[in-house]
């Protein structure tokens, strides 16, 4: 028996390669699998008995979802972090809790050769290989699929001739379905005049096919993340999931994101959040409501370096802390209720309240009246406010006169 291997196992086309071909040539695989909000329990069984229909001697079966929403999401959440304005980095944070759970796992059972599904295109050979690094320093670590330059045409072939094959039946597109969010790669993505096909979304109802009459929700929040939905306590990766199920069946979340990977070139993916399409708004707005201009300006500022951290597999930078540190003290006021509207797709946040409202002090009624000031007061705040601006009109009036 040759040296024993884990690999870090989701079913999918490549890592089910990884796991028949390990075996077959004498490993002894122990199949790890990192639940970050892709099974329930009947489907961690039915991934265990594949892992072991592919030739693993071992499947181990580990809930990341508390390390997820606790060490990642909910700085995304606090951080209102959309890379590109658009896409929610549903795969970049889930690797990193993949990486670090798999290496301990391995770690508790003394392997020390850890074996990734990574191509050699994409992000997550990345992420998966710095964060390794960082947690398991005298590893060994491969990624066949990227080393060899497997194709999925090629692994799809080899296990259907031993009559074997991945969980997923459609291995031209890639899916990573997650608590944060579910993204599709392949096929049609590839052309960026290409529309996703809907086999591409697999988690939300149509939105032309969701009620008309939509549905609102109340969101309760505390130190900037939720902690009841209408009235129902309810925290961590759990309301995530509720509000992906409230969401998918009203159509909210999907998305197309094109951006830049961290190897340099352009990538494309379909993807769906309900979660974090209903959570990252209403947090938004509930921020307009208690924090000053400067405080969000600067958060805008350092929730997309935060994000580009999240992107870059740079999590473990302390640079990282530093940003969270900033994101915890801002969201000392960020607590109170957001309703928001979901129908056909939209989201829209239609009410927010606070005891932090700094709205509900100002006493003024904008563009009608106020009692923080005069009119007089008014009238030298705009004289003085515009100087700058006049200055340099006049300036320009006076050299254009003299030429």
């Amino acid at each position: 028996m040759k040296q024993p291997v884990a690999v870090a196992f989701s079913g999918g086309l490549d890592t089910s390669w990884l796991v028949a071909r390990m075996a077959e040539a004498g490993h002894a695989v122990t199949a790890i699998s990192i639940n970050t909000g892709a099974w329930e329990d009947d489907g961690i069984g039915a991934l265990a008995a594949h892992a072991k229909a592919l030739g693993a001697t071992e499947h181990v079966a580990i809930d990341g979802r508390d390390s997820l929403y606790d060490d990642h999401i909910a700085w995304l959440i606090r951080g209102n972090v959309l890379r590109g304005q658009v896409y929610p980095l549903c795969v970049g944070v889930e690797r990193v809790v993949q990486a670090r759970l798999f290496a301990h796992a391995a770690a508790e059972r003394d392997i020390e050769l850890l074996v990734h599904g990574s191509t050699g295109a994409g992000n997550d050979q990345v992420r998966f290989d710095v964060t390794l690094r960082a947690v398991a320093p005298k590893a060994t670590v491969l990624a066949p699929i990227r080393d060899e330059a497997i194709s999925r045409e090629h692994s799809a072939s080899w296990l259907s001739e031993r009559g074997l094959g991945p969980m997923q039946d459609d291995v031209e597109v890639s899916i990573n379905d997650g608590l944060w969010g579910t993204t599709a790669g392949g096929r049609e993505t590839h052309d960026p005049w290409m529309a996703p096909e809907e086999t591409s979304y697999i988690r939300t109802t149509k939105p032309t096919e969701a009620p008309v009459e939509g549905v609102d929700i109340i969101l309760d929040f505390e130190d900037g993340l939720p902690v009841a939905i209408d009235g129902e306590a309810i925290r961590g990766w759990r309301a995530v999931a509720a509000l992906n199920a409230l969401g998918s069946a009203h159509g909210v979340g999907r998305g197309i994101h094109l951006g830049d990977t961290i190897l340099g070139i352009k990538g494309r993916i379909a993807f769906e959040a309900p979660g974090a399409f209903i959570l990252l708004p209403a947090h938004r707005e509930l921020e307009k409501l208690v924090l000053t201009p400067q405080q969000r300006f600067w958060k805008d500022h350092l929730g997309e370096l935060y994000g580009q951290l999240v992107h870059e597999a740079k999590l473990l930078d302390p640079l990282a802390r530093d940003i969270e540190a900033f994101l915890a003290s801002s969201q000392e006021r960020v607590a109170g209720q957001v309703r928001v509207n979901l129908r056909q797709g939209n989201v829209q946040v239609t009410g927010v309240r606070s005891k932090w409202s700094m709205h509900a002090v100002q006493q003024t009624a904008y563009g009608e009246h106020t009692a923080l000031w005069t009119g007089a007061d008014a009238k030298g705040f705009s004289l003085i406010h515009g100087t700058s601006q006049w200055l340099a009109a006049q300036a320009k009036r006076e050299a254009e006169a003299t030429s």
